[in-house]
């Protein structure tokens, strides 16, 4: 497969999945808030995009259900469009299976720790 070709199939489904994500992040925001400031659309975008992966993830590891080109589409494209966070979840999950413990700790803890970092530090270089 040409890289012209992968990068469309991934360019495509990444705009379908941020595309997704917009609406179905703001769909349940609006349903399920109630007023709240917990981000209900993000989180439940989130949680989903887990269990989609981890579903089709399933069903590639065990029937070999998808081609190469459906794979780009879907896990990198259309779940890396809808929430990058499916990506942290299978990649975790392939280091628990592996038994790598402590790169499975350094990723969780180091994602969520550093990425936090790199949230506040940004804000606080432009405010």
């Amino acid at each position: 497969m040409s890289p012209v070709i992968k990068i469309l199939l991934i360019g495509s489904g990444g705009f379908t999945g941020a595309i997704l994500r917009y609406l179905m992040s703001g769909l349940v925001h609006r349903i399920f808030s109630g007023g709240s400031v917990f981000p209900t659309g993000t989180f439940f975008v989130n949680v989903s995009g887990c269990l989609l992966i981890g579903i089709l993830s399933g069903l590639t590891d065990t029937r070999q259900l998808f081609s190469p080109e459906i794979r780009l589409l879907v896990f990198i494209g259309l779940l890396g469009g809808f929430t990058t966070f499916s990506t942290f979840g299978i990649e975790s999950l392939y280091l628990l299976q592996e038994r790598q413990f402590v790169y499975f700790g350094l990723n969780v803890i180091g994602q969520v720790l550093f990425g936090l970092l790199a949230v506040w530090i940004g804000y606080t270089i432009v405010k």
